[in-house]
């Protein structure tokens, strides 16, 4: 299961958007009980699946949040290539594709079965519709990703072809997130309570403030999920939820986010605990745009103020991993950059006092969402060691904080997991909410993105050592994957290495 969160992006780039560590804890029931038995697909096997930030929208071409493609993205809407579990780029509702000899061309070969909810057939006519959509109608951030296309045709109902302006790594791997996301041209009049795709369930119901629940989709041109009909059901207080699951009210809680507390169910044999890991880094963010951190002082004297061993122990149990940058170990470029700024008291203090920013007051506009609340008060009290004050301002999340911190820039620092996959340069430029602008990073992006395999790894060690070495914000912690189940649960995925929360592969043995 996925945490959740994203990120955002930048003119002609690959994108990013930011959400919340989504907790997700998923229920399994048969229609009508608490408790069921082993079924084939096209019984009343039912699911419920918790989760702590409840989308504000249902439309993504027009709202940010990671809690919206997580629900709908692989399960109502399906793309024409997706992610598998290692990350690696495979057929979704294109059969094949294949790539010019310069990079710019790409012809893609689509399933002849497929059929949107409304009854409409897809075709190669539909692809093209949605990707101009992006370029058009599409208000959020994340559209950027679609500029490096100059055409899209449909060269017959089932053939497409994309020409890109430039060759671009990005580009395909991005049409695997959100943006590639395949529309009815008679099923967008509602997106944001009504969507409309082609893929295994389709959505049913929004009972505001409390569930989703999407239904299997019967006439589905692929197969068909186990479980016939799916609530997510939306909670904002861990604590009862691994109550839920100890007085077998619930039977799955994942993404866990009070891991202090696992160790009563790791010594259970009820439940299987699966531990991986996500692309969920959690960023202490900057504001790039105020006079405070226009110094790099003040930036690397807060990297060197906060022990992030300690923090992490703190704030999440000791679960994750320190990574130093915003590149996660399942990402070809990664690199342990944890040594490019050790915690260092003395040093930090030093350096604060240097860029006169000792003794000033910084906000610490934080989202109601837990590991964000928990860390934050680690984070305020390791800076004020440092000779900072920090004020700690809750913002009620998605709404408020996506509106003052995400959309305005309205804050000094904040705390987010950023889970889009590949997200270094959506969420380190001008502008984005961290408002950074380095031109020296745009250009080992623009390499890494133009160029072979070898130069586009090469480029992205470079931009990631960069934004480190610039202390452009500072990486507390890479979010683990934590799932705790009931042992007759089936896939439930180790890693959470994509935006969506993939509901296809659940089942009971």
């Amino acid at each position: 299961m996925k945490s959740q969160f994203s990120k955002s992006a930048l003119p002609g780039r690959a994108v990013a958007f930011v959400a919340a560590a989504a907790l997700l804890v998923l229920t399994a029931c048969s229609a009508g009980s608490g408790t069921s038995s082993g079924s084939s697909p096209g019984g009343s096997q039912s699911l419920s699946i918790g989760l702590v930030a409840e989308p504000a929208s249902l439309d993504f071409t027009t709202t940010d949040g990671a809690a919206i493609p997580q629900v709908l993205l692989g399960n109502v809407y399906e793309r024409l290539v997706k992610q598998d579990d290692s990350g690696k780029i495979v057929p979704e509702l294109a059969k094949s594709w294949t790539v010019s000899p310069d990079r710019k061309t790409y012809t893609f070969d689509l399933v002849d079965n497929a059929k949107f909810t409304n009854g409409k057939p897809f075709t190669a006519a539909d692809a093209v519709f949605s990707i101009n959509r992006v370029k058009t109608a599409w208000t959020t951030s994340l559209k950027a990703a679609m500029d490096v296309v100059q055409e899209a045709k449909a060269l017959s109902p089932t053939q497409l072809q994309v020409t890109l302006t430039k060759p671009s790594n990005g580009w395909l791997f991005r049409m695997t997130t959100r943006i590639g996301a395949m529309f009815s041209e008679t099923g967008v009049s509602a997106l944001a309570t009504a969507p409309i795709g082609t893929g295994p369930f389709k959505f049913s119901k929004w009972n505001r403030g409390d569930s989703i629940v999407l239904e299997r989709n019967d006439d589905y041109w692929g197969t068909k999920p186990f479980f016939n009909q799916i609530t997510l059901k939306y909670f904002k207080d861990p604590t009862a939820l691994n109550n839920a699951l100890l007085t077998g009210t619930i039977n799955v809680i994942g993404t866990v986010q009070a891991p202090e507390a696992l160790s009563q169910f790791t010594s259970n044999d009820k439940y299987q605990v699966i531990e991986g890991t996500t692309n969920g880094e959690v960023l202490l963010s900057f504001n790039n745009s105020e006079p405070i951190f226009k110094d790099i002082r003040t930036r690397q004297g807060i990297r060197q103020a906060i022990d992030h061993k300690a923090l992490m122990d703190t704030c999440w149990a000791g679960r994750g991993k320190l990574i130093g940058s915003m590149v996660p170990p399942t990402d070809p470029w990664y690199e342990d950059l944890t040594g490019v700024a050790p915690f260092d008291l003395a040093k930090a203090k030093s350096l604060l006092q240097a860029s006169g920013a000792a003794g000033k007051t910084l906000r610490l506009r934080l989202p109601t969402l837990p590991y964000a609340i928990a860390c934050g008060q680690v984070v305020k009290s390791q800076l004020e060691q440092a000779g900072l004050k920090v004020a700690i301002d809750q913002q009620e999340f998605p709404a408020a904080w996506l509106t003052n911190v995400l959309k305005n820039a309205d804050y000094d620092m904040s705390i987010i997991a950023h889970v889009e996959p590949r997200d270094l340069g959506a969420v380190f430029n001008a502008k984005y909410y961290t408002r950074y602008d380095d031109p020296t990073l745009q250009q080992y992006l623009a390499a890494a993105d133009s160029g072979d395999e070898a130069a586009q790894i090469d480029n992205m060690k470079k931009a990631a050592r960069r934004i480190s070495e610039q202390a452009a914000g500072d990486w507390l912690f890479l979010l683990p994957n934590l799932i705790v189940a009931d042992k007759n649960l089936t896939g439930l995925p180790k890693n959470a290495i994509t935006e969506n929360l993939d509901l296809t592969s659940l089942a009971r043995s």
